[in-house]
């Protein structure tokens, strides 16, 4: 994150110029034609699937300036007859893909919209295969535990504040000039320049978790190009914090999805059992995570190679986003409560890792200014530790962005009320990840322009995922014809 210094200073154009002049900048740019072909060493691409290759400018401020590429892929509507347009599928994140989507996720959308609506999926930029970027960091910095900001046992931060300055450090040194301009503004002025590039007036749109923020920042930047927009999952929109609020999040998340879990692992006949009561299930996980702070378990072949308190509280955040994944943390428990550990879980190639970790930091550390002094972050691990003792702190704690060595080039998009009544938010009521009190403030700051569904469900992923019938119904029913509730509905 910028010091104190460097988030004061004074970029070369001022922050609010760039956000008034840039979104009629892409608008003036010449509509480029798509050459659509096969998905060439797409893994997951189905065999309607096409793919096809954009260029946009590395920096919108200078649209003739250098120029990097964007993957982009569609299914083609079932019936052209009938097609209506194109519907974009906004992945979650920040670095994560929509690009095999249109085969994946969207073959679960009911057939009216696949027949009336081409699906659109793209990887962000610096994300491969579009023009990729890279920290270049330690092995052991790419561990989920340590890319979430953990404090020590104790509760210090100077182990993380240290990890903060080297990973930033690595990120300036090795991410080139692409890793400046990477921020979800930019991506959203990218989407207007896909949206020209497929021809289209107007454009829909499906985001789930952060990508409920690109599509709501895309809303507001071009608010009169945009036709059926489904926000699933649904971030915070603080323009005071942004990305700090979503980490900040999973002290509510966790508080409202634990008691799911608990029910589950203590019901009779569960062979993954860990408790008699659900009473008993929070007092056992802190007890775990408590030992396993003093004494960790050698785990070879895991990264780190040890199971230790805060592994198992990552474990803890990864496992509450969908039920279905909840035996995977039971079996943590188990494992610990007898000293042993399970197989090593599987990592994804250390490529892969390092280009979605130097998206991900772009765009959390470009989006806003993250506090610098140690001390803030002492204080709020202090109070977060007390209030929250399942997420230990860690939702309060410095991040890279804490040493981040560019100051934001433009201030955060404030999301507001104006433009048109186009907007549909789904949200689970028990969600780790975007809790309802976020999406909640997402719904207040759209105002008219959106219409909330609240779904008694649990699980990251409201629509066709951890949803209910209900919510799913009222979803679908709006992609496929345009038809929203009246007001704010709750799905039971």
């Amino acid at each position: 994150m910028p010091s104190t210094t460097r988030t004061l200073a004074l970029t070369a154009v001022p922050a609010a110029l760039l956000v008034a002049l840039l979104p009629p900048l892409t608008a003036q740019a010449v509509p480029t034609s798509l050459d659509w072909g096969p998905c060439a060493g797409t893994a997951g691409a189905g065999p309607r699937q096409e793919c096809a290759t954009l260029r946009v400018p590395m920096d919108h401020a200078d649209p003739d300036g250098p120029q990097i590429s964007l993957a982009v892929s569609r299914v083609p509507a079932e019936k052209p007859d009938a097609r209506r347009g194109a519907l974009l599928l906004i992945a979650g994140g920040p670095g994560g893909s929509s690009l095999n989507d249109p085969s994946g996720k969207g073959q679960k959308l009911p057939q009216e919209v696949r027949d009336t609506h081409d699906l659109i999926g793209f990887a962000p930029r610096g994300l491969a295969p579009s023009t990729p970027v890279d920290c270049g960091l330690e092995y052991g910095d790419l561990a989920t535990s340590r890319l979430r900001p953990w404090p020590a046992p104790d509760g210090s931060v100077d182990g993380n504040m240290a990890t903060a300055r080297r990973t930033a450090d690595a990120c300036a040194r090795n991410g080139g000039e692409l890793i400046k301009h990477i921020s979800t503004a930019n991506e959203a002025r990218d989407i207007d320049r896909l949206r020209a590039a497929l021809g289209e007036r107007k454009i829909s749109a499906w985001g789930v978790s952060y990508g409920t923020y690109v599509g709501a920042v895309y809303a507001q930047l071009f608010p009169h190009r945009t036709d059926r927009i489904v926000l699933d999952s649904v971030d915070d929109p603080d323009p005071t914090r942004v990305n700090r609020a979503w980490l900040a999040a999973h002290e509510q998340g966790v508080e409202d999805t634990f008691p799911h879990f608990a029910a589950w692992a203590s019901k009779p006949g569960n062979p993954d059992r860990v408790a008699r009561r659900a009473a008993d299930v929070r007092p056992l996980f802190l007890r775990l995570a408590a030992r396993l702070d003093r004494e960790p378990i050698p785990w070879p072949g895991a990264n780190p190679e040890e199971l230790n308190g805060n592994v198992l509280r990552q474990t803890m955040l990864d496992s509450l986003a969908s039920p279905s994944r909840y035996p995977t943390l039971a079996g943590l428990m188990r494992a610990a409560a007898q000293g042993t550990v399970p197989p090593a879980p599987g990592a994804p190639p250390e490529e892969l890792l390092q280009n979605v970790t130097a998206v991900g930091a772009g765009t959390l550390c470009n989006d806003v200014s993250w506090p610098t002094s140690q001390a803030l972050y002492e204080k709020g691990v202090a109070e977060s530790r007390a209030k929250y003792p399942l997420t230990a702190g860690m939702p309060r704690n410095a991040m890279l962005c804490a040493a981040w060595p560019y100051p934001p080039r433009e201030a955060p998009v404030r999301i507001t009320d104006r433009g048109p009544s186009d907007i549909l938010l789904v949200q689970n009521e028990r969600d780790v990840n975007t809790p309802l009190a976020g999406a909640m403030r997402m719904r207040e700051a759209l105002g008219r322009r959106a219409v909330m569904v609240t779904v008694n469900s649990t699980g990251h992923d409201a629509y066709l995922a951890n949803g209910n019938e209900c919510g799913d119904r009222t979803v679908s029913r709006f992609l496929a014809t345009g038809e929203r509730p009246g007001r704010d509905v709750y799905c039971r």
